[in-house]
């Protein structure tokens, strides 16, 4: 009895402990973890970082501090929202936390911040500040009781784009030249058609819960629909610039799927849990294969390289490329 009443609050404590560590890894949503890893690798191409210290700093933020802020916010604002959805209290799909875990989750995100950003000013400099407002700003359009854009279609949608600023981050880090346009408009799009999906999965909780979506709003079939129009953009982005048959194949895939689940399989049905599950296992396996072959060829970015090689071969030889011009 004297031991069991000495050893309670100690392991009362451990408990709360790994409770809490538990909570804020699913705050950080380890589901999304590999498309994060794909969006700072993707400026990289295939350099070998792996020996750099700074590189795995900038990994582990874009994974977890940055997940705390884009995610954590989120799930104080949804808390009511959340209760109704099976697929929360997951590390696939995101936490579902006591009121006093959520009491405490602003602070625990502002700590997360403090040393990124003291070693970011002195990594980068003080354009980082630039970053970080931009970051703030996709927050709380996004998520601010007043203007609440994940509450206004088609802004809930539109404000995804701000995913960009993973890009911007890897290369200010890692010193390489920015992506071409073509690959931000792809990520934007990329971002975009993702976040529709989540909607969709969320849709019956989302719509018990009064609030609205682009999914709420045009349906399930509807949402499905658009996300294979979005993914037909990305297929030509990728394949009339850069030229990448296996990755406008993939899109391509997807296209098919999303046009077959809205006409012919699940159309207005909603998803099973476990089918969610599954949907999700796929899709971070489509994203470490993502990131293997932007490792292998680099695809996304090679644009840029051959616009600088382009335009220093009409600097050196300007008769050679006026040939070839005609």
């Amino acid at each position: 009895m004297d031991t069991a009443t000495i050893q309670g609050p100690a392991a009362l404590t451990k408990g709360t402990m790994w409770s809490e560590l538990v909570f804020l890894t699913q705050v950080s949503r380890p589901g999304l973890w590999t498309t994060t890893a794909l969006f700072y690798l993707m400026p990289l191409g295939h350099r070998v970082f792996f020996r750099s210290g700074i590189f795995w700093v900038g990994l582990v933020y874009v994974l977890v501090p940055l997940g705390l802020v884009l995610y954590g916010v989120n799930d104080i604002v949804d808390a009511e929202a959340d209760v109704y959805n099976p697929r929360k209290g997951t590390f696939l799909f995101g936490s579902l936390g006591a009121k006093e875990q959520l009491a405490a989750l602003r602070w625990e995100i502002a700590v997360a911040q403090l040393p990124f950003l003291v070693l970011f000013l002195l990594l980068i400099g003080p354009k980082v500040l630039l970053w970080y407002a931009a970051l703030a700003v996709a927050v709380a359009l996004y998520n601010s009781p007043r203007v609440g854009w994940k509450g206004r279609p088609p802004f809930d949608v539109l404000i995804q784009s701000s995913y960009l600023l993973v890009f911007v981050l890897s290369s200010w880090l890692n010193h390489v030249p920015q992506l071409p346009g073509p690959t931000f408009v792809f990520g934007a799009l990329f971002a975009m058609h993702s976040h529709v999906f989540g909607e969709v999965m969320d849709i019956v909780p989302d719509r018990r819960s009064g609030r609205r979506t682009t999914a709420t709003q045009i349906g399930a079939v509807g949402a499905k629909f658009l996300i294979a129009a979005l993914l037909c953009i990305e297929t030509a982005i990728v394949y009339r610039f850069f030229h990448e048959a296996i990755i406008a194949g993939f899109l391509a895939a997807g296209v098919l799927w999303f046009v077959l689940d809205a006409s012919v399989l699940w159309k207005q049905r909603s998803y099973t849990p476990g089918q969610m599950r599954a949907f999700m296992w796929a899709w971070n396996g489509t994203a470490v294969l993502g990131m293997y072959w932007n490792w292998a060829s680099a695809s996304l970015a090679r644009i840029h390289e051959i616009a600088n090689a382009n335009s220093s071969a009409q600097r050196r030889e300007p008769f050679v490329s006026l040939c070839h011009l005609t």
